[in-house]
């Protein structure tokens, strides 16, 4: 939607709306979680882009996190593989984590750096082997069929320890980091990790106000598709065991139910296929998506 035909009073009203938020939220930190239709589509990727610079620019610390699924699927598929997810995990063999490594930590982090600096922005591209970032160990995935015989999904890391020094440097002098969600293992292996999973551990140990996870739906949706804009652990346990909640969107509940009780004051799941979705939840009186609460 355009805003060429809104009137200047209705824009400078939206402005005032802004204002106590820009004040409540100065000098935080705000960790993103930018996947999806938003990395995707070509508009919505300037919208984003313009959104974290202008949260930037208002006095906030954004700190993105990204995934790359599609792009990762498409360089599988000339190479001639097929991904294969467990639990909503990627399988990641040898030659799948060269791949990921690939267009993770090259093509699509670059692109988003690129975009935010084309914006007015100063964007600095990360993997968590720079600066010992993030350090991980090989993940084994519960087997409810067989407790004792977990699931091997291959080079798919879980996070042990962030050290945030790097981010906390970048943010000092401006800058806004883009983390591509590759760790590192004691031995020196290269483990791929849940983008969700580790923009919820950044922003806990960052003790962000927020963590915001961009998605390809409403937020979260019960059985009957209508949106649940607050939720609780329980409900989530609730939705998990009758199977409302599945696939890709377990490690998400997961990651944002960790972060809300670990100290993040506000998890929100929102929809990243609405322009200006951040700017929407963070700086206006109506929010949108899921809210996900600590108790």
């Amino acid at each position: 939607m355009s805003s060429e035909g809104i009137s200047p009073a209705i824009k400078a009203d939206i402005l005032a709306e802004a204002l106590p938020y820009i004040r409540q939220f100065h000098d935080k930190t705000i960790v993103v979680k930018y996947g999806g239709n938003a990395m995707t589509d070509e508009h919505l990727k300037q919208c984003f882009a313009r959104d974290v610079v202008l949260l930037k620019l208002v006095g906030m610390n954004p700190v993105v996190v990204h995934g790359g699924g599609p792009q990762i699927e498409s360089l599988l598929a000339r190479v001639g593989k097929k991904g294969e997810f467990v639990q909503g995990m990627r399988v990641t063999d040898a030659e799948t984590m060269e791949v990921v490594e690939m267009v993770l930590g090259g093509q699509v982090n670059k692109e988003i750096v690129n975009l935010i600096n084309q914006n007015g922005g100063k964007a600095v591209g990360l993997t968590g082997k720079d600066g010992g970032l993030i350090r991980a160990h090989k993940l084994m995935l519960p087997n409810k069929d067989n407790p004792d015989a977990p699931i091997d999904v291959g080079q798919v890391g879980e996070v042990t320890h962030i050290d945030p020094a790097l981010i906390s440097l970048l943010d000092s002098d401006d800058f806004i980091p883009v983390i591509a969600p590759i760790g590192v293992g004691n031995d020196g292996e290269t483990y791929n990790i849940n983008a969700d999973l580790v923009a919820g551990k950044i922003a806990e140990v960052l003790k962000a106000e927020k963590l915001v996870l961009l998605t390809n739906t409403p937020g979260v949706l019960d059985k009957s598709g209508k949106l649940l804009t607050g939720i609780t652990p329980k409900d989530i346990d609730d939705m998990v065991a009758d199977g409302t909640l599945s696939g890709g969107m377990l490690p998400k509940i997961a990651s944002a139910l960790d972060a809300a009780r670990n100290g993040v004051k506000g998890v929100h799941i929102i929809d990243g296929r609405v322009e200006h979705a951040l700017l929407l939840e963070i700086l206006t009186d109506h929010g949108i998506g899921t809210m996900i609460r600590s108790c």
